[in-house]
């Protein structure tokens, strides 16, 4: 796969996680909000029990709309 087909899969696959996550319909400025805010909790002194807490949460979310629970 070359560069720019792999770069609009990841934009493709981002773009359904907002929708995943219910957030279609906010703003892009709010958007942006919650992703400065969650790149800066990452990057803080809590950022490993952070990310943490999210991947499990978000492994959560994709087993449950699979059906696999």
């Amino acid at each position: 796969m070359d560069a720019r087909k792999a770069d609009t899969r990841n934009k493709i696959q981002l773009g359904g996680l907002i929708v995943k996550a219910g957030l279609a319909n906010e703003p892009a400025p709010v958007l942006l909000g919650v992703f400065l805010a969650a790149a800066q909790a990452l990057s803080g002194p809590d950022g490993a029990a952070a990310r943490e807490l999210w991947r499990k949460a978000g492994e959560e979310a994709f087993t449950a709309s699979s059906g696999k629970k």
